[in-house]
């Protein structure tokens, strides 16, 4: 289909002009931010969080200069921002559910807030407004575990050679902390509960449900649209 209204074009471009002001101001303070705060100082880049918010900032910095100029969008595209989309949506799940509980009063800073609540809702809802023109098929849902495994790759990596992700910390988040008491598939009384690699397990179905959910509610949008385009050209 592909045949974006000029309304859908400007709240598209403007949903992207959040995402990557948001990122950027998010990354910015985060590594201001010095390294005893959480995702904070040099090491902020070795986050999921922080790589994520740059990637989708990427794409849709690409989608800017596609749509303000009225560029062909190759399908490569459409399928790299449903990835990224997802990426961005495990982001801000994790944090708001897993993460931000234990972090307390001091989770929800102003990078905390862009990086893990307004680029991720920007995104997303910018997907829905892109997907009523667009068709992605089934079958690249799978697409979007492979962010995530290379993460738990990079992060497992970095663990066994003793990187420091924050100060005297060789992980960087409580549940891809090996030497845990839960280890990779055991089970704890406290923090982690599972081992990492339940979690990670748990994490990839999570994604390929929601990556599932979201063309499904994105292709209910747009037949809804082309069924009402149908009409508008009948009159």
């Amino acid at each position: 289909m592909k045949e974006f209204s000029k309304v859908q074009k400007i709240i598209s471009i403007m949903l992207k002009v959040i995402v990557v002001l948001s990122a950027a101001t998010g990354t910015f303070l985060s590594a201001d931010a010095g390294r005893r705060s959480f995702m904070g100082g040099s090491t902020v880049f070795m986050y999921f969080t922080i790589q994520s918010n740059i990637a989708i900032a990427l794409i849709c910095a690409i989608g800017i200069c596609l749509f303000a100029k009225n560029k062909p969008v190759g399908n490569a595209w459409y399928v790299v921002k449903f990835v990224g989309t997802i990426s961005i949506t495990l982001t801000g799940v994790v944090f708001g559910f897993v993460l931000a509980p234990t972090l307390g009063a001091y989770a929800w800073n102003l990078q905390n807030t862009l990086t893990h609540l307004v680029v991720p809702v920007a995104a997303v809802i910018d997907f829905f407004v892109v997907a009523a023109s667009v068709e992605i098929k089934r079958k690249n849902v799978i697409y979007v575990i492979i962010p995530p495994i290379l993460y738990a790759i990079y992060a497992g990596i970095g663990y066994v050679r003793g990187w420091e992700f924050a100060e005297g910390i060789n992980y960087p988040y409580f549940f891809l902390n090996w030497g845990s008491p839960a280890g990779a598939f055991g089970f704890s009384s406290g923090l982690p509960f599972m081992g990492s690699g339940w979690w990670i397990l748990v994490l990839l179905f999570f994604l390929l449900g929601v990556g599932h959910i979201y063309l499904i509610v994105a292709n209910l949008i747009r037949k809804k649209k082309e069924t009402k385009d149908g009409k508008k050209a009948g009159e």
